[in-house]
């Protein structure tokens, strides 16, 4: 699915998506946690890669991180300028980030990458690791599942992934795993996973 799919998809879609996972309120304490622990304290930039309505990149900034939030899409950048002002936002795609190589401190991908296809994930992983210095961290929350498989998510088309399996492709790419937390399914929310990993070489 290219990134225009996903940028009309979300368009669509965006208040009803704003109102319904645009706020703190629907972040586990666990994930918030791991996110501050491991992007929170970062000395240089930190890129919050599709961040939707910018909820988790003004939590970033109010812990006194140097934080922007990315996102495909117009609406989401447009509501989180007008909610989180004074955090900087730009509408832009996660595999294209005008950044230099080694210029940034960290990156969070919070289910920004659930919607790449898996031939196109390794590309996706190496950009990321471009963009970091080493030794950055890359912090990634996704939908776990025992085999990797498309679902009908209510956006888009998205995908789940043995966490296993993603490790290996984060080490492929140039990451080496930290620290992960994983949770079962709740409810209608699906089994979740989240990494904490390093950059390393150069």
């Amino acid at each position: 699915m290219s990134s225009r799919d996903v940028q009309q998809a979300y368009s669509s879609l965006a208040q009803q998506y704003i109102d319904l996972l645009g706020s703190m309120d629907v972040v586990h304490r666990d994930d918030l946690r791991l996110i501050e622990q491991h992007l929170g304290h970062l000395v240089g930039p930190v890129l919050d890669l599709g961040c939707g309505p910018g909820h988790l990149t003004g939590y970033l900034h109010a812990a006194g991180c140097e934080v922007t939030g990315i996102d495909l899409v117009p609406a989401f950048v447009a509501h989180a300028r007008r909610t989180y002002p004074g955090v900087p936002f730009e509408v832009g795609s996660l595999t294209d980030v005008a950044r230099a190589d080694d210029s940034v401190a960290g990156v969070l991908a919070w289910y920004s990458l659930i919607h790449v296809e898996p031939r196109e994930l390794d590309g996706a992983l190496v950009g990321i690791r471009r963009l970091l210095a080493p030794g950055g961290v890359l912090v990634m929350g996704f939908f776990e599942g025992s085999v990797c498989e498309p679902f009908e998510h209510r956006v888009t088309t998205a995908y789940r992934w043995p966490v296993e399996e993603m490790v290996g492709r984060l080490a492929s790419a140039g990451f080496e795993e930290v620290e992960r937390l994983q949770r079962p399914q709740e409810g209608d929310r699906r089994p979740h996973a989240v990494l904490a990993l390093r950059a390393v070489g150069g």
